[in-house]
């Protein structure tokens, strides 16, 4: 021991450096791990074996604001007028920090985007539900995305002498948002990462969690199942043109009352009708689809509002769905929005919020009237590949590396009565649960198509309505078919690659969600049967009424 002291004290510099290389090693295999490297789900509630019946459902509702406080970062005049960013020619009004250029980024597009100010409000939205001894909260966030560790942090934050049997995240893929995902935080993504904006929200949604449990109570389901014209709401920018064309509706009232608690919508679509020029920070159209359905749309051609909470869920918009390529009729039968304006936004979300509004009210609603409910969560382990693997063994992005290149995320399948509800942790395209899916000569994987059978035909089996809630949980970008996989020529569809796959986890994530949703599906309907087989089901959905100036757009 003294000869080992002497050494160290004649080689101080040596032994300063070598103290040094550990002390960096130890640090990036912490971010390899992550802080829940050890965290898994497995489970199935109530058991299988478990002798419960299903009382009466109970819900609550609770939302929370949060909108960054611009005071606290640094702000921007266009001296240019070009609309856009400009570090060498735009004048900064304020400055926070004087070392370097703090403002807030906006996620989405291009990563040098500073937010000028806030157009509208971004909301956290949690809603509760509880019956036959099994409670599960579903939270929806105004964020482009979330990471899963950053998910499992507020799990843990929320009070453990609440007896929430799990929790349900979505972020809505706002493309007007700050950055929670390091990657357009600053023309150096990640190093220039601020996580004060995502600690001030993980807080917000635990009160938000918290409030909603407190704020359970009794409640009648109302569900209906809407088709959305193309036509002036959405855009598939990747061949093969898949799309789902409805919209999911859930309408919670106080029992045997018209008295709403909350109304619910899912439905899939890039909120990004302003592009990357965009310098204001918005919840983009969820947020007019919420305002329409809470206070109403104003006239002309408007409908009543129907008070509550209302909750925007993510659908399934990989492949690519977006608004920015189409023209939005505003509801007057006069004006038609092609450029990406705040009025456009404001219009595609009323249109929706008049089109659910009316469904909601329609002769297709049908009464959940046996809401057991029911939960699985299963932690799976993706294979990554390209920059996303090597961004997560760097422990840059989504912290948690598991040799062989995998990463850690989450699929959920909740059940309420005659509803099935799964969950994708990112943006999977609509072929791998609708079909459709193709195998062309020129892909980079001559293999045929690999997710099937179509996950909806498990979801439908014993449900009267299914969907997928997308960004959930977790965003680990696109979700493409394998067999789609198109990055080397000869291309597919034309001589240039489609858009897609350099924001995807890699070829083999599609195979391995498939798998496993399709394995958890197949439990919960073998295990929990409460309903006719779908064949005995007759499925109405509902036409979209009362949207004269959807013909009058057209017409023009």
């Amino acid at each position: 021991m003294s000869k080992l002291l002497s050494f160290f004290r004649r080689h101080k510099i040596l032994t300063a450096l070598g103290v040094l290389v550990i002390a960096a090693l130890l640090f990036f295999y912490s971010l390899r791990r992550g802080p829940y490297h050890n965290y898994e789900l497995d489970f199935i509630l109530p058991a299988a074996e478990a002798s419960v019946t299903p009382g009466q459902l109970e819900v609550g509702v609770a939302i929370r604001d949060v909108t960054p406080d611009m005071s606290q970062y640094d702000t921007w005049e266009d001296t240019t007028g070009t609309g856009r960013w400009d570090r060498k020619e735009d004048r900064i009004i304020k400055r926070t920090d004087s070392r370097r250029f703090q403002p807030a980024w906006l996620a989405g597009f291009q990563v040098w985007r500073p937010a000028k100010g806030v157009n509208n409000e971004q909301w956290v939205r949690a809603i509760a539900l509880r019956n036959n001894g099994v409670t599960v909260v579903m939270v929806t966030i105004d964020s482009v995305g979330i990471y899963h560790n950053d998910y499992i942090t507020i799990r843990k934050m929320v009070s453990p002498t609440l007896d929430i049997d799990h929790i349900l995240f979505s972020a809505t893929h706002s493309h007007s948002t700050i950055c929670t995902m390091k990657l357009w935080s600053g023309n150096i993504p990640v190093l220039g990462y601020d996580d004060r904006y995502m600690k001030m929200l993980q807080q917000k949604a635990k009160e938000a969690i918290e409030e909603a449990y407190h704020n359970l109570q009794p409640a009648d389901m109302h569900c209906v199942t809407v088709e959305v014209p193309v036509e002036g709401f959405i855009h598939d920018s990747r061949k093969p043109v898949v799309f789902d064309k409805h919209m999911y509706l859930w309408r919670f009232t106080k029992p045997w009352t018209d008295e709403t608690i909350a109304t619910f919508v899912n439905w899939g679509n890039h909120p990004e009708v302003q592009d990357g020029r965009n310098h204001y920070l918005s919840s983009d159209f969820p947020h007019w689809l919420r305002l329409g359905l809470e206070q109403g749309v104003p006239n002309p051609n408007g409908v009543e509002g129907f008070g509550g909470v209302a909750l925007y869920f993510q659908g399934m918009i990989g492949g690519l769905m977006n608004p920015l390529r189409i023209d939005v009729p505003h509801r007057n039968g006069i004006h038609v929005f092609s450029e990406r304006t705040f009025e456009k936004t404001e219009s595609l979300g009323y249109n929706l919020a008049i089109i659910a509004a009316n469904a909601l009210r329609g002769d297709e609603v049908w009464h959940n009237e046996n809401p057991f409910l029911s939960i699985s969560a299963r932690t799976i382990k993706a294979p990554m590949a390209g920059l996303f693997r090597y961004g997560i063994m760097l422990g840059l992005i989504h912290e948690g590396y598991y040799w062989g290149g995998y990463a850690k995320s989450e699929i959920n399948v909740l059940r309420i009565g005659d509803v099935l509800v799964l969950t994708a942790p990112g943006e999977i395209y609509p072929e791998i649960v609708l079909g459709g899916i193709e195998a062309k000569p020129g892909r980079d994987f001559e293999i045929p198509p690999q997710e099937v059978p179509p996950l909806m035909d498990e979801m439908t089996r014993h449900a009267r309505q299914a969907f997928v809630v997308g960004v959930a949980n977790d965003e680990i970008g696109y979700i493409i078919p394998k067999s789609q996989w198109d990055t080397k020529p000869p291309h597919v569809y034309g001589d240039r690659p489609q858009y897609g796959e350099m924001n995807s986890g890699g070829p083999d994530v599609a195979p391995t969600i498939h798998r496993k949703s399709l394995e958890m599906l197949r439990a919960m309907n073998e295990s929990f049967e409460t309903i006719p087989p779908a064949d005995d089901i007759e499925v109405a959905v509902a036409q979209p009424t009362g949207l004269p100036f959807l013909e009058t757009a057209q017409d023009n």
